[in-house]
């Protein structure tokens, strides 16, 4: 015998509809109610979402037979092994993740049930890719096993290197800090990989101020760059300074001002006197300092001085004058050179400076003109192809028929010099390249003060990967 109870709503205690048919649609619940599925139920004719219950308290680590509305974390990190899809039937759905970031060294075989496909064939699929996701949808038996969701960037937290300081740039997948004066680089987070917290840099100091009168070029400040394996751009010649690991801590940066020029005095001054150019001062950066440029010659008050890159030579009373020695203090790759002789001792031509030390030249020798400066070093770490720490131009003497030296590529600025009555006001080397300062070579009538040129200041820049 069966009995029968006929309603159309059941409601509950507060008079809410828990259960209510109307026009052969059924409602379950009171509005803001949770509907469960009792602990061990089944259910059936509901359907899916096209969700999965993923199976967060069993994480696979060998071969298993998955279940229909459900999805897997597949840990290879052992070895490889093979999830079996169930009998599909239309609707079906099936999911699983790389768990260990690890299917491209042990892949996961994803295997249909007997004859059955996966996308149209019937034949095992494997997935290879650290990090990836698949979503099995069973459509039919002419398609059989459909991927409706593939995703191959895996997204994690970041683990790398994070820290702040300077200006931040970005180039693929590394981060860029251009200190241009003086600040910190604050490393807040490391990557768990010691080789990865391995950093590229680059430490150029700030360059020699050019001589007056007579004067040779400014050298250029000292150059030094290491390239970290994680890091990839084009180095200079000059790459392999160091290594340096960061650690989440702060780090100091130095950043070396220009030197400042020479004066001196034009001809009628007896004797002639002035003021000597200065050195540009030292770049620093962990345990890497790069020397400043030194300072070029200046007519009867300085000798070119020795620095990262030399000074450059002048002519003091109808001699040549050697240029001063780069590379100073010694390190190895050298982070300068020399700067070129001046002088002429007799001729039309006249006293000409020579040229201040760049970073991967020596400067010129100054004869029938104002010699050029060495040329400075090319790198890709600021993200384009850059060069820094140029040595100055030399000087040139009054007469119409000679020219000043040009400044050195990366910064190095331009001598100057006569005839008196126009003479060409030497170059500065260029803010933030470590470009050493033209010299002034000629006279000025009336006693007027013969100037040479400022260095520039220097830079330091970090290069890390990011992501």
């Amino acid at each position: 015998m069966t009995s029968t109870i006929k309603v159309n709503t059941i409601q509950n205690t507060c008079g809410a509809d828990i259960i209510k048919e109307s026009s052969n649609t059924i409602t379950l619940g009171a509005s803001g109610d949770t509907v469960t599925l009792a602990s061990g139920a089944s259910q059936t004719g509901f359907g899916r979402t096209g969700t999965v219950d993923w199976q967060t308290g069993s994480i696979k680590t060998s071969t298993f037979t998955a279940a229909n509305g459900e999805g897997y974390f597949a840990n290879t990190s052992g070895s490889a092994f093979t999830m079996n899809l169930p009998a599909g039937t239309a609707g079906n759905i099936v999911s699983v993740v790389d768990y260990t970031n690890t299917f491209s060294s042990n892949s996961l075989t994803v295997s249909p049930n007997g004859s059955q496909k996966i996308g149209g064939i019937a034949a095992d699929a494997i997935l290879g890719t650290d990090g990836q996701s698949v979503t099995f949808v069973y459509v039919d038996d002419t398609e059989g096993w459909k991927n409706v969701q593939d995703s191959t960037s895996n997204v994690i937290g970041n683990q790398f290197i994070v820290a702040t300081g300077g200006t931040i740039s970005t180039s693929g997948n590394c981060k860029i800090h251009t200190f241009t004066g003086p600040g910190t680089f604050t490393v807040s987070q490391v990557h768990p990989c010691a080789a990865n917290n391995q950093v590229s840099y680059m430490v150029v100091a700030g360059g020699g101020g050019g001589g007056g009168r007579h004067g040779g070029g400014g050298g250029a400040g000292g150059f030094r760059e290491d390239k970290s394996p994680v890091t990839p751009y084009t180095a200079s010649p000059l790459e392999g300074a160091g290594n340096i690991s960061v650690t989440a801590t702060g780090f100091p940066i130095t950043v070396g001002a220009g030197g400042s020029a020479g004066i001196g005095t034009s001809s009628p001054a007896s004797p002639p006197s002035g003021t000597a150019g200065t050195n540009g001062a030292n770049s620093i950066f962990s345990t890497i300092t790069s020397a400043g440029g030194g300072a070029g010659h200046t007519y009867n008050v300085n000798l070119a001085v020795a620095g990262g890159s030399g000074g450059a030579g002048g002519h003091p009373q109808a001699c040549f004058m050697p240029g001063a020695a780069g590379n100073t203090p010694p390190v190895s790759p050298p982070q300068g050179n020399a700067g070129g002789a001046g002088g002429q001792t007799s001729g039309p031509a006249g006293p000409h400076g020579g040229g201040g030390g760049g970073a991967t030249a020596a400067g010129a020798t100054g004869t029938c003109a104002g010699a050029p400066g060495g040329a400075g070093a090319q790198t890709e770490i600021s993200g384009s192809g850059t060069f820094y720490a140029g040595g100055g131009g030399g000087g040139k003497y009054s007469n119409p028929g000679s020219s000043p030296g040009s400044g050195g590529n990366g910064g190095g600025g331009a001598g100057g010099g006569g005839p008196d009555s126009s003479p060409v006001t030497a170059t500065a080397g260029t803010a933030n390249t470590g470009g050493g300062g033209g010299g002034f070579g000629g006279r000025n009538p009336g006693n007027a003060a013969c100037v040479g040129a400022n260095g520039g200041s220097g830079v330091v820049i970090i290069r890390y990967k990011f992501q």
